[in-house]
């Protein structure tokens, strides 16, 4: 039986909770696929610094990289806000990224036909989108030498390089190869030169395949097109402070933050997370949506393990427990059969995907 390791950070919040309902599935799928996982605990944010002082210890930095993949939960909280900036659970997350080097995080925005009128837009607007956002990870201006604030005058520096532009948008166009083959990258080239240089450079590239049309759209227009026509929409490519907003805003297409899962990826290591934040205001209560994670958990199967099989029996299994109208309650309100708690609905999805 073939073994893989998995480091699990649960972090903060309702990132504990989540996260094990992600394995309870993993489990699940591994026993029923042939495989083995094996689990390491790291801690990171938070509870990282409540245990040690530090966001990012060494020992979760350095045993990350042993691991096949890595699942994480979510981090911060209200406790730690008044924290200098270099101590803040955030920048514990933005250094495992760095460390790591996952420069191209996926995140994938699916409409599930069972969930068409969980979003504020229209039915008619909605139904069908399908598409993903490449967002660079570990450049632009969350990166950027200089940076300062001497409570006067603050200042923060976006600076991209040509290759770390060329490989997130080979990454975009790979994605799109796979897809429907059209890919819009997002910038703001009409004032900012990093952006002119990201343009340019996304041009080359897109030379090297022919099959894939490019566009181009400023990153105040794509926010509204996003809104508007969503369907036009197959790969969107671009840097780490507007796909940071832009996916986001892409997520409230599906109705509920709780249902988008994200892979970050690099040359050596993955990196698999909901893309919401860790709700300290409903932790420990058994009410948050752990789909999120758990389709986090099919994307490590799929990208890190590759367990193609494992990751579509996950895949339809989320389908499966919507369409068979298990909602927890973020979702209660659009046409619930049953409301579930976290717990519950995670072995809704573990039993399905264990068929």
């Amino acid at each position: 039986m073939h073994s893989y390791k998995i480091a699990l950070i649960k972090g903060d919040g309702i990132g504990p909770e989540i996260v094990e309902e992600a394995v309870k599935v993993l489990d699940a799928v591994s026993f029923k696929e042939g495989f083995e996982l094996k689990y390491e605990e790291y801690l990171l944010g938070g509870a990282a610094i409540d245990a040690t002082g530090d966001p990012a210890p060494k020992e979760t930095l350095e045993g990350v990289k042993k691991a096949d993949a890595v699942l994480f939960g979510a981090i911060g909280g209200h406790k730690w806000d008044n924290l200098p900036r270099e101590k803040r659970p955030e920048t514990g997350l933005l250094k495992l990224r760095k460390e790591l080097e996952v420069f191209a995080n996926l995140r994938p925005v699916t409409v599930y036909d069972e969930l068409v009128n969980a979003s504020t837009l229209k039915p008619s607007v909605i139904q069908g989108v399908d598409l993903i956002v490449v967002r660079e990870l570990i450049g632009g201006i969350y990166f950027g030498q200089p940076k300062g604030n001497d409570g006067e005058k603050a200042f923060n520096t976006m600076v991209y390089t040509k290759p770390e532009i060329v490989r997130i948008a080979k990454v975009a166009f790979e994605t799109a190869m796979k897809r429907n083959k059209r890919v819009c990258s997002v910038d703001k080239a009409n004032v900012l030169d990093v952006s002119q240089l990201w343009r340019d450079t996304v041009e080359e590239v897109a030379k090297e395949y022919p099959d894939v049309s490019l566009s181009h759209m400023y990153v105040d227009n794509a926010a509204m097109q996003l809104v508007r026509d969503p369907k036009q929409f197959d790969v969107i490519l671009t840097g780490n402070l507007f796909g940071d907003i832009l996916s986001d805003e892409a997520s409230m297409l599906s109705g509920s933050i709780g249902l988008l899962p994200s892979a970050s990826l690099g040359e050596k290591y993955g990196l698999f997370e909901p893309i919401h934040g860790s709700a300290p205001d409903i932790a420990g209560q058994g009410i948050a949506n752990p789909i999120a994670t758990i389709a986090s958990a099919a994307m490590m199967l799929r990208f890190s393990l590759h367990e193609e099989s494992a990751a579509l029996r996950i895949e339809q299994a989320i389908k499966q427990a919507l369409h068979d109208g298990y909602r927890t309650q973020d979702l209660s309100a659009f046409d619930a059969k049953e409301v579930c708690s976290t717990s519950e609905m995670g072995s809704i999805i573990a039993n399905y995907a264990s068929k």
